[in-house]
């Protein structure tokens, strides 16, 4: 895997599980940020920043956002995989998605500088907010 230019986004995300038909109030989308809305047979879930998301459903707040630098070639493989296993071997669980031109990861504020210390150990370049 080629080295990954990974930018740390400034702010808290929160993750939140909403039930499957729950509406999702259309003002989250002009939340600052990423945004993400994924509905599955059953529960859909919302990432958006903190203050942004829903009030409803189980809320995980604390969260900071990784994001890989792209657009990414849909052709590229084991970006996740990457990411993945170098978080995994320093004890950092994350939250994954992806959008058509990029990856992000999500991981717990708590244990941001671990994921940032993992992730340049591993090879990767890894800036800090507005940098």
């Amino acid at each position: 895997m080629k080295r990954l230019v990974v930018d740390v986004v400034d702010g808290l995300y929160t993750i939140t599980r909403l039930d499957r038909g729950a509406p999702v109030d259309p003002a989250v989308f002009a939340a600052p940020g990423l945004v993400s809305i994924t509905s599955s047979v059953t529960e859909i879930s919302v990432v958006a920043p903190a203050g942004h998301a829903p009030d409803a459903g189980r809320a995980e707040p604390g969260w900071r956002l990784l994001t890989v630098r792209g657009p990414l070639e849909f052709s590229l493989t084991g970006i996740m995989a990457s990411l993945a296993g170098s978080l995994a071997a320093a004890g950092v669980s994350l939250f994954a998605l992806s959008t058509f031109d990029t990856d992000h990861i999500l991981v717990r504020d708590a244990v941001l500088d671990r994921a940032v210390r993992a992730l340049r150990e591993a090879g990767h370049e890894v800036h800090p907010p507005n940098d």
